[in-house]
C-alpha cells in the first residue's frame, strides 16, 4: 500500500514503513515542498493506528538527497536562510529525532549538504556501494546546517568533521564505513532488500525498549555519567512495566523466541 504526500510517499511493508523522498528529477533535492511533505509523512507513520514499528528513509531514483533545491530560490522562498531552516527543516529533523520507533536510513546515492545531515539521523545507516556523502555547503558560500556540526564530530571526531566541512570533498561509502560514519554497505541492487530485513527485525522487537534505548543514546551525548545512569534507571522502570518485558522473560524461561507486540 502506498500513501502519497507532496514530493514524498510512504509504502507499507507489514509493520515497516518506507518513507521515500520523491523528486528524482533533481536527485531529491530538499525544497520546502519536499521537506513539508516528508514531515506530513512522518506524522502519518507515527499515528498509533498505522501499526508501524520501524521506518526506513530513502530516496527515489539514483540519489538519497542532493542537498537544498537551489533552483527553487526564485519562487521567493529563502531556501537557505535561517528562517527557512527554523520554519521548514528543523521541525522535520526534530520529528525524526523524536520518533517512537527505530529509524534506518538507506542511502541509495548522493547524500549531500542537508541530505547528508538527514542521512545521519538514522539509528542505523546503510549505504549502497555507489553512495557518497558530501558536506557541500562551503562550495556555495554557506555554513553546514541540518545539525551536521553537532552530529559529525560525535561520529567521526572533530578533525575529520572539520575536514569534511571545510574541504567539501566527496566521501565514498567505503571510506564512510571505515570512519564509523555509517553502519553497513550493500551492493546497490540489494540495498532495499537488506534494509527491509533489518527493519523487520527491529519492528518485531520490543518497540518501547527500542525507543527508550535510542533516547538514551541521544541523551548520553550531553549527560554526565551520573545523569546518564540515573536516566537509565528511570527508563528501565518504564521498560520493565511493559507487556513485552513480561513476554521476554517468559520466552527466555520457556526457551522459545519472544513474540513482542510493542506494548
Amino acid at each position: 500500500m502506498r500513501t502519497d504526500f507532496e514530493r514524498a510517499y510512504v509504502t507499507a511493508h507489514g509493520n515497516v514503513a518506507v518513507l521515500t523522498f520523491n523528486h528524482p528529477e533533481v536527485m531529491n533535492a530538499a525544497s520546502p515542498k519536499l521537506v513539508a511533505g516528508a514531515t506530513e509523512a512522518l506524522k502519518f507513520i507515527s499515528k498509533p493506528e498505522s501499526g508501524f514499528r520501524a521506518v526506513i528513509l530513502t530516496g527515489e531514483g539514483r540519489g538519497f538527497c542532493s542537498g537544498a533545491n537551489l533552483s527553487e530560490r526564485s519562487s521567493g522562498t529563502p531556501m537557505d536562510s535561517g528562517d527557512s531552516l527554523q520554519i521548514v527543516f528543523h521541525p522535520f529533523l526534530r520529528r525524526l529525532r523524536n520518533m517512537k520507533m527505530p529509524i534506518i536510513t538507506a542511502v541509495n546515492g548522493a547524500a549531500a549538504g542537508v541530505g547528508m545531515s538527514i542521512a545521519l539521523m538514522g539509528d542505523i545507516i546503510l549505504a549502497a556501494r555507489s553512495a557518497y556523502f558530501l558536506q557541500a555547503f562551503t562550495r556555495i558560500g554557506l555554513v553546514p546546517d541540518g545539525g551536521s556540526t553537532w552530529t559529525l564530530p560525535r561520529l567521526v571526531g572533530t578533525a575529520r568533521a572539520r575536514e569534511l566541512s571545510l574541504l567539501a570533498e566527496k566521501l565514498p561509502a567505503e571510506t564512510a564505513l571505515q570512519w564509523g560514519l555509517i553502519n553497513r554497505i550493500h551492493d546497490d541492487a540489494a540495498l532495499m532488500d537488506e534494509a527491509l530485513k533489518l527493519a523487520q527485525r527491529l519492528a518485531d522487537g520490543p518497540t518501547k525498549a527500542l525507543t527508550l534505548t535510542r533516547e538514551l543514546y541521544v541523551a548520553s551525548l550531553e549527560n554526565s555519567f551520573e545523569d546518564q545512569i540515573d536516566l537509565e534507571s528511570r527508563y528501565q522502570s518504564q521498560a520493565s512495566a511493559t507487556k513485552d518485558f513480561a513476554e521476554g522473560v517468559t520466552a527466555f524461561l520457556q526457551k522459545r523466541p519472544a513474540k513482542f507486540t510493542g506494548q
